[in-house]
């Protein structure tokens, strides 16, 4: 009886333990296969394919911030192209007025647009969290659809505030002619700009690692599952939440800063709900609430958009069979369906 006892007892932390290996494995098979088919697409002389990986590396960034909020907040946020576009936004401005020489938005005192990345990432990540604290204080007051509606109508302000700016393009967009830069690198490389893109995903990724293993990831989990418990414990839930969901505004901007870099152009397309749908899909597809589901989401994802879109129009239509089945037997995603279900699922 004892014997069987223990053997009962150990055999679930054998268990755990391959598991969080076996992902482990999955997550740096995934990273490799960023890593090394972009190195090789460069060696080849195929640029096109290297910026295809940082495609892949930006949105799956959009993504960590999401996920943030989604999967481990449990905040169904529809709104998440506002902090897309306003990063995109502030490349681009910058990259305009550094261009021409003329004052930040117009105004006499304000210096001049900057083409330098640090500055425009640290400005887009300060107003993406200025945004989400806005947002956020309101909409987490309503819970269920009404927070998703809060979150999509201000995204949607913003989007219809940015066609009315003839001044920055309006609905036409806003061109960077010359791609931001970084001092000492060369970011017009295009395999320089995807290390830098790589190298803060997984800034990003090891930020939201060691946040979410902290007391206050235990408090936000607590949040997303019992609210009511977590405050008869004396935390108010709340205030939680909304410093996740601003943390997760801010990464989300900062993918947007990158991702006008990456296209030499920044639209109103980036503000537009479409796209907070995206960035949804992705961390459905790769697994709400994984750590490095965003990652395998956003691979899937652009790799659908290049070989089903080269084939046919009308490729959304087997995004929808593929997110179907997920939703329905793959509920950890892709990347839960590769390492095998959570001991949280």
């Amino acid at each position: 009886m004892t014997q069987s006892h223990s053997l009962t007892a150990t055999d679930p932390a054998r268990s755990a333990r391959f598991r969080l290996d076996r992902e482990g494995w999955i997550s740096l098979s995934l990273l490799l296969i960023l890593v090394v088919g972009a190195s090789a697409a460069y060696l080849a002389g195929e640029s096109f394919f290297v910026n295809l990986a940082t495609r892949m590396v930006i949105i799956a960034l959009a993504g960590v911030g999401l996920n943030l909020a989604l999967g481990f907040g449990g905040m169904v946020s529809f709104g998440h192209a506002a902090y897309f576009g306003l990063g995109g936004y502030v490349a681009g401005i910058g990259a305009f007025h550094a261009f021409d020489m003329t004052p930040a938005l117009g105004i006499p005192f304000l210096p001049n647009g900057s083409d330098q990345l640090i500055p425009l990432w640290l400005t887009a990540i300060a107003l993406c969290g200025l945004l989400a604290y806005g947002i956020g204080r309101l909409s987490l007051g309503t819970s269920g659809v009404y927070f998703i509606m809060i979150t999509l109508a201000f995204a949607q302000m913003i989007y219809y505030f940015a066609i009315s700016w003839p001044t920055y393009g309006g609905e036409d967009g806003l061109p960077i002619y010359i791609r931001n830069q970084l001092w000492g690198l060369n970011t017009n490389n295009s395999l320089v700009f995807f290390f830098l893109c790589f190298g803060l995903l997984m800034l990003a990724l090891s930020f939201c690692h060691r946040l979410l293993g902290s007391r206050f990831g235990a408090a936000l989990t607590m949040a997303r599952l019992n609210p009511v418990r977590l405050a008869t414990s004396g935390v108010e839930p709340r205030p939680i939440k909304l410093v996740a969901f601003v943390i997760s505004g801010m990464i989300t901007g900062l993918a947007g800063a990158l991702f006008a870099d990456l296209n030499g152009f920044v639209g109103t397309s980036m503000l537009d709900w479409h796209r907070s749908g995206e960035i949804m899909v992705i961390v459905i597809l790769g697994g709400v609430g994984r750590l490095y589901g965003p990652v395998a989401g956003a691979m899937l994802f652009v790799a659908m958009e290049f070989w089903l879109g080269g084939l046919t129009e009308y490729w959304q239509f087997f995004l929808g069979l593929v997110l179907l089945a997920v939703v329905l037997f793959a509920r950890g995603g892709v990347f839960g369906l590769l390492a095998g279900r959570s001991r949280h699922e």
